[in-house]
């Protein structure tokens, strides 16, 4: 990355960085086995549709394992992060983590007149 683009962050996936698609991935993160479809959508609080749309996009990325089976007569839908898409993702984190850390520092310049920023304007 050059000196002038300092802060264009091309490490961060434009993939995960959809808020939906980052409680998802999240969720995946934590479940090494995986999740149902119902307790991923619970947990992410999306629609059927909602879900189904972003699990589609993670799972043509790669990043996502869909398997459909059946438990008796009842479908089941089980999701989980491929390797790779732990891989990415936890590269993507270390790509956030500076970012969120060039942020907190700059908020908190020396240089910038604090009291200024707090006033309202007229």
């Amino acid at each position: 990355m050059s000196r002038e683009a300092r802060y264009a962050y091309d490490g961060l996936d434009r993939v995960f960085h959809e808020k939906a698609r980052l409680g998802i991935v999240t969720s995946l993160a934590g479940h090494g086995d995986g999740l149902g479809f119902s307790e991923l959508k619970a947990l992410c609080g999306l629609t059927d549709g909602n879900l189904n749309r972003h699990l589609q996009v993670l799972e043509e990325a790669g990043f996502v394992r869909i398997e459909k089976t059946f438990e008796g007569r009842r479908p089941h839908t089980r999701c989980s992060l491929t390797d790779e898409g732990r891989l990415r993702f936890s590269a993507y984190l270390d790509v956030l983590e500076r970012v969120l850390g060039e942020a907190s520092r700059a908020a908190r310049r020396p240089d910038i007149d604090n009291a200024r920023l707090r006033t309202k304007p007229a």
